[in-house]
C-alpha cells in the first residue's frame, strides 16, 4: 500500500480483493471498523461479468443460494440479491485481458451479499454454469466505487458502526 500513498502505520485491508478482482477496497487502522465491515452486517456489492448469457432461473439460484466448496467442505450460500446489468457497466478495459468477443457472449450481474467465503463470488457463478470473467467490487455498505480510478485513494471521514 505504501506505493499507492503515504500510508499511517499500522494500516490493513479491510476484506479481500483476490489478484484476478478489481474495485472499492477499504483500508484503515481501525479493528473495530475491520471487524464491524466483514461481519455480516454490512453488504458488499460486485458486478460481474460472467461467460454466457446467464438466465432467469441461474439469477434465481444465485438469489436463492448455491452450494460451493469451503474449506474443503460443501457450503450453501446464504440468499443474496442478484439481478441481470443492463445496460453493461463501463469499467475501461482491464490491465490484464480476460478474453475477446471470439470467445463468445458474456453478460454482466450485479450480486450484492454479506457474507466472503474465499472466492464465493466466483464459485456461486460457477455453481450455477457461468463461470466469473471479471470480478468488480462497486460497493461496500453505503460506499460506491463510482468513478475511483485504479490506484486512486480517498479518504472516507467515517464509516457508522
Amino acid at each position: 500500500m505504501g506505493e499507492l500513498f503515504d500510508s499511517p502505520s499500522g494500516v490493513m485491508a479491510i476484506g479481500r480483493l483476490d489478484e484476478d478482482s478489481e474495485g472499492l477496497l477499504f483500508i484503515t487502522t481501525d479493528g473495530k471498523v475491520s471487524d464491524h465491515i466483514c461481519s455480516s452486517k454490512v453488504f458488499k456489492e460486485y458486478h460481474v461479468q460472467v461467460d454466457g448469457i446467464i438466465t432467469p432461473k441461474a439469477i434465481t439460484q444465485l438469489s436463492e443460494g448455491v452450494e460451493i466448496g469451503f474449506e474443503g467442505t460443501k457450503y450453501i450460500t446464504k440468499p443474496c440479491q442478484a439481478f441481470i446489468l443492463n445496460p453493461i457497466p463501463n469499467f475501461g478495459v482491464r490491465a490484464k485481458k480476460i478474453r475477446d468477443d471470439r470467445h463468445g457472449p458474456t453478460s454482466w450481474i450485479s450480486i450484492t451479499i454479506n457474507e466472503g467465503k474465499f472466492r464465493q463470488v466466483r464459485k456461486m457463478t460457477a455453481a450455477v454454469g457461468f463461470p466469473t470473467l471479471r470480478l468488480v467490487r462497486v460497493r461496500i455498505g453505503d460506499i460506491q466505487l463510482e468513478d475511483l480510478e485504479a490506484g486512486q485513494v480517498v479518504e472516507v471521514a467515517e464509516f457508522k458502526i
